[in-house]
């Protein structure tokens, strides 16, 4: 059951708290794409899991210096979600969502509302205007979450041709 009490909060980009989120995230993507994760060695600044077909994490080269990564937890310190925003490099005043990830423990009680919510705040604070993000069609309930909460469908964006909908949306 989710605790009822829930926070979010940023965490330092290459923190442990990441890494545990980031494994997570990759290995409930791979699951659900029928792929599996493969533990590999933890490397500074990089998520140690790999998805199938050598695809890997890395924390340095995803968020940089302009990225925030927030990290929801329950009254209980558990894990529940994460999800991380950085600056697009050569358009500073658009902020892409990255990794967006809710624990099956955690759906259903609100909580891909609140971290959509508290990365659109970071997306603001760090001055962007807009903030687009990516996602593939199997993925229903991440899109209907987009487009709940304002996102339009848009067409790919800074070299993102693999995923099936891109979204934006202005902050105001």
């Amino acid at each position: 059951m989710v605790s009822s009490a829930r926070r979010v909060s940023a965490s330092p980009v290459g923190g442990p708290a990441v890494a545990l989120c980031l494994r997570a995230s990759l290995w409930g993507f791979g699951l659900a794409q029928g792929g599996s994760v493969q533990r590999s060695g933890d490397r500074r600044g990089c998520c140690p899991g790999r998805l199938a077909g050598g695809h890997r994490c890395c924390l340095r080269s995803e968020f940089g210096t302009d990225g925030e990564f927030l990290v929801a937890r329950g009254d209980e310190g558990e894990f529940l979600g994460c999800a991380g925003l950085r600056l697009l490099r050569g358009a500073p005043e658009t902020a892409e969502l990255k990794r967006m990830f809710v624990r099956p423990a955690g759906r259903g009680a609100g909580l891909g509302r609140g971290l959509l919510l508290a990365v659109e705040q970071s997306a603001r604070r760090l001055g962007a205007a807009r903030i687009v993000c990516e996602t593939n069609t199997q993925l229903t309930e991440a899109r209907a979450l987009y487009t709940r909460h304002g996102y339009e469908e848009t067409g790919p964006y800074e070299g993102h041709g693999k995923a099936d909908h891109w979204y934006v949306k202005v902050l105001s």
